[in-house]
């Protein structure tokens, strides 16, 4: 399995690829911000939208790509506009396809993000996920800090509000 840091120009070619690991990932029950029924054409479309963000250096995706070319998995990072906030990036978008769960997976694209992130001079990160998620024990065993949960923070794909739990991590000592 590669990981690869894709550019803007990967993230639209690919954005077909990259909204079947989307919309696997919704179909799972995971609350990654879109509700069911979620199509390939609005996960797809989604994924186009980040292709300026890409390239203006305001999130950076990384994918993993498997020995057929089938995208299995995502995480990115956001970085904030603000002159205050530039020291830290907002993990976003952990995804692994079901086809690759139980591998490790999660854990080298959880890396791949903190070890770039601390090589480009970010030294916090922080992300949200839904409370009670098998995501919660991946940043917990990696040494992610639990900052606190709101209740009722965002619908599950399936309707219901769920809380979610935030995250942070010091990079570098």
């Amino acid at each position: 399995m590669r990981v690869e840091r894709w550019d803007a120009t990967r993230v639209r070619d690919r954005a077909g690829d990259l909204a079947a690991l989307l919309a696997d990932t919704v179909a799972a029950g995971a609350s990654v911000g879109f509700l069911a029924p979620f199509t390939h054409a609005e996960a797809t479309a989604w994924w186009r939208e980040r292709e300026d963000a890409v390239r203006a250096g305001r999130v950076a995706v990384w994918a993993a790509v498997d020995p057929e070319g089938r995208v299995s998995g995502t995480v990115g990072l956001a970085f904030p506009d603000q002159p205050n906030s530039r020291h830290r990036a907002e993990l976003v978008k952990l995804m692994v396809h079901r086809r690759a769960r139980g591998r490790g997976l999660g854990r080298r694209l959880l890396t791949t993000a903190e070890e770039a992130a601390l090589a480009g001079g970010i030294g916090l990160l922080h992300l949200d996920t839904e409370t009670g998620s098998p995501a919660e024990e991946l940043y917990r065993s990696a040494g992610w800090t639990e900052a606190g949960t709101i209740p009722d923070y965002a619908a599950a794909p399936t309707g219901g509000l769920r809380p979610t739990t935030l995250y942070f991590k010091r990079l570098g000592g």
